[in-house]
């Protein structure tokens, strides 16, 4: 049996942090440059992509390993579309779900449900496949936008021929006909968060797969680490921390009285970025266009003051917009409510999820990291009643 391994030593190991510039796997998908601030999948520069690439082309590059021709584009899209319908276990689970339960938490439930009926798709026998992948990431949006209706007492909407992800996710939300202002961002925010290097959801999914588990499993843990604050759960925090700003007018008392208090401003620095986030950089952009003005401008307002507000208080820490400040902007902008920011964050994210598992699997080894021992080994037991 493979247990986990702890080693004592009277040497201390190494600890970084967080396992902060710790490799912890080779890489061909995508890799982010902190320092220059660029964002790269698989030799494009995301600016490159984003407004450009459709979703489901930058979905074939990362899976397959180019820019598909129209062919490629549309034998893929049809898989898509075909995979689009959900299972009536994963309906039946989701109506059983309370009215106020988390979204992520009901796409991580109808995920690992999906898993549970397909378990002739889903096998345990050391292999990934690009038809594993469409079938998780196609059902991704599926699964919230029934959801999403169930809550309302709305049934799901069945998914729509022709239509390409971001639009027939907004159909299957809100069972009318995507408009083009309300698609085209929400497509270019699936192409920005379709992968990001090794960050902590993407890394349980790996090791998850390292240990020959299935697919699906490896994407129902990428979701469970999805959750966290510190990772993706914070664009719905930055919508509320502007909706208490209020105005612009009152951003500079609101931002000192936090810093005063010792708050974190949501949407500002980057584990790896030691530059502007390049995906906030083009998501600013877009809100521009697609937001409500006075939401713009007192998103605007708020950006200009915290960054100047967070170098004068913690000079040298270099901090800069991320890609959750202008994320709540946008897909506010779609129609969407705070709660769905961060599961349409793992929309975007499956297929990147599934493209490392598929990574992993094609070269693996099992991902066990040593432990340095800081307890005692001296004890001797002692029967119960002399305790």
């Amino acid at each position: 049996m493979d247990l986990p391994t702890s080693i004592v030593t009277e040497t201390p190991l190494p600890k970084p942090e967080g396992l902060e510039g710790v490799v912890a796997a080779s890489t061909a998908l995508s890799h982010v440059f902190g320092e220059e601030g660029r964002l790269v999948y698989r030799g494009y520069d995301i600016h490159e992509l984003a407004g450009k690439a459709s979703f489901e082309e930058v979905a074939h590059l990362l899976w397959i390993g180019h820019l598909p021709n129209q062919t490629e584009l549309d034998n893929l899209s049809a898989k898509l579309q075909a995979n689009r319908t959900l299972p009536d276990s994963v309906i039946e689970t989701l109506r059983q779900l309370p009215n106020d339960a988390e979204p992520l938490d009901a796409l991580r439930s109808g995920v690992s449900v999906f898993g549970a009926t397909e378990t002739s798709r889903f096998k345990v026998d050391g292999t990934a496949t690009l038809d594993e992948a469409i079938a998780l990431s196609a059902r991704f949006p599926a699964i919230l936008a029934a959801f999403f209706r169930l809550r309302q007492g709305l049934e799901p909407v069945q998914p729509r021929p022709g239509l390409n992800t971001a639009q027939n996710y907004l159909a299957q939300l809100f069972d009318k006909e995507p408009e083009e202002r309300h698609w085209r961002p929400l497509e270019t925010y699936l192409v920005l968060l379709a992968d990001h290097g090794m960050n902590a959801s993407t890394f349980t999914a790996r090791v998850i797969a390292s240990t020959q588990s299935d697919m699906c499993s490896a994407l129902v843990g990428a979701v469970g680490a999805l959750k966290g604050p510190l990772h993706g759960g914070a664009p719905s925090k930055v919508l509320d921390m502007l909706n208490a700003i209020g105005s612009a007018e009152n951003v500079d008392n609101w931002l000192n009285t936090a810093m005063d208090n010792g708050d974190r401003l949501m949407g500002f620095g980057h584990r790896v970025y030691k530059a502007e986030d390049p995906r906030a950089e083009i998501l600013r952009s877009m809100a521009e266009h697609a937001s409500d003005p006075d939401f713009f401008a007192l998103s605007k307002r708020t950006e200009e003051r915290a960054l100047v507000l967070l170098n004068e208080r913690k000079p040298g820490r270099l901090l800069y917009t991320n890609v959750e400040f202008y994320s709540a902007a946008v897909l506010a902008a779609v129609g969407l409510p705070g709660d769905m920011f961060t599961p349409t964050f793992g929309v975007a994210r499956s297929v990147g999820y599934s493209a490392h598992v598929m990574e992993q699997m094609s070269n693996n080894r099992l991902i066990r990291p040593q432990s340095e021992f800081v307890g005692r080994a001296d004890k001797t037991f002692v029967p119960i009643g002399e305790r």
